[in-house]
């Protein structure tokens, strides 16, 4: 399952977008978050880890 970002915890800082081996993450300036593109994304985590205010997950 794709990552999810939670948007009460997502500071959009970029680290994610940064690490993010597929480019299946953006931010949003208007909302001031993290988005996460699903049909892209391939589950590896990379995201998850680099994120400093852990508002990524990765499901399984």
């Amino acid at each position: 399952m794709p990552a999810i970002v939670n948007a009460d915890e997502c500071s959009a800082c970029g680290s994610c977008v940064d690490e993010c081996p597929s480019d299946a993450i953006t931010i949003d300036e208007e909302k001031g978050i993290a988005v996460v593109d699903q049909d892209e994304c391939v589950d590896c985590g990379a995201c998850e880890e680099a994120c400093p205010n852990q508002a990524i997950t990765v499901q399984e």
